[in-house]
């Protein structure tokens, strides 16, 4: 693929003692023309100090400032001679710098607007974790356009920050990724591009590994958050329908996953499972609560 430059966007905060390996990494990115981008809140650790002596570009932003759609528009302001902009998490790996290609080569299809690549899980993932990994990215590749909302719902607008690339031009089009969102800022963008007209792809060739062991209370504030998000972007509700069905077929692919290879986490999964319903029902309810409740319960608290 020929464009004229391709950016590497990575927001941070207290990246850790490993940040200089996460850079030597991906310091070989095979492309001509690249510029790399980190936007740090702020770090009180030597992240921004690391980044520039690595070669980086850097621009620090007070930690208050920071918003998961508004510092990745940022981003692609800040690269805007870049055609398209890929976007990593500091706690991704990428142990072959050659998947950079082919996640880029998905742009092969003028009509593709974003893709993601596939996570595998860390080493250190547990089931439910590995679960998570197997069943959101699986190992064929797709294209999706906005027919297939029919039959996927919000599954059809499924993409991820840690390991995705955008078309700037694409991004244009809808918007850019929105400058006040507690979360979900990848399905926003994405769920705009499919009702524009546009395709997103996954790319099951272009890995990277990226896991959480969540906790109980994490799962919580994680999905009351993303109960948020559908309570004040309805919209993709409307347009997607919501995202029940799909929320069923997770719960018994899970279980099924541990009957055969670890049942002692069942009850693990069951609780987990009940928790992750709860807080996204009070998510979408959270209007009626006041902010001090909001805050608390949830996981992005700068937002409040």
């Amino acid at each position: 693929m020929n464009f004229s430059k391709i950016g590497i966007i990575i927001p941070t905060l207290n990246a850790g003692p490993y940040w200089v390996n996460f850079l030597s990494s991906i310091d070989k990115l095979p492309f001509k023309n690249v510029r790399k981008l980190i936007i740090d809140s702020s770090s009180t650790d030597e992240t921004a100090n690391i980044s520039i002596k690595a070669g980086w570009e850097v621009k620090i932003i007070n930690s208050s400032d920071f918003n998961h759609g508004g510092t990745r528009q940022l981003g692609a302001e800040i690269l805007e001679d870049c055609e398209i902009l890929c976007y990593l998490t500091q706690d991704v790996i990428v142990d072959d710098c050659s998947v950079f290609n082919l996640l880029i080569g998905s742009f092969s299809d003028s009509k593709v607007g974003a893709v993601c690549g596939r996570q595998l899980p860390h080493k250190d993932a547990n089931p439910l974790a590995q679960h998570s990994r197997k069943y959101n990215y699986p190992d064929k590749s797709n294209d999706r356009t906005f027919k297939d909302v029919a039959m996927l719902g919000t599954k059809a607008a499924f993409m991820s920050n840690s390991f995705a690339a955008y078309r700037r031009s694409a991004l244009i089009d809808v918007g850019g990724f929105p400058d006040n969102i507690i979360f979900g800022e990848d399905l926003y963008v994405t769920a705009k591009m499919l009702t524009k007209g546009w395709s997103v792809s996954y790319n099951a060739s272009a890995y990277c590994y990226h896991s959480h062991n969540y906790t109980n209370l994490q799962e919580f504030r994680r999905y009351f958050d993303i109960g948020v998000l559908y309570s004040r972007e309805h919209w993709i509700v409307d347009i997607f329908g919501n995202n029940r069905k799909e929320g069923l077929e997770y719960v018994k692919s899970e279980l099924s996953y541990l009957i055969y290879r670890d049942a002692l986490w069942i009850p693990s999964s069951i609780l987990r499972n009940v928790t992750k319903f709860l807080a996204y029902k009070l998510g979408r309810n959270e209007r009626i609560f006041p902010k001090k409740i909001n805050k608390f319960l949830s996981m992005n608290k700068i937002f409040w």
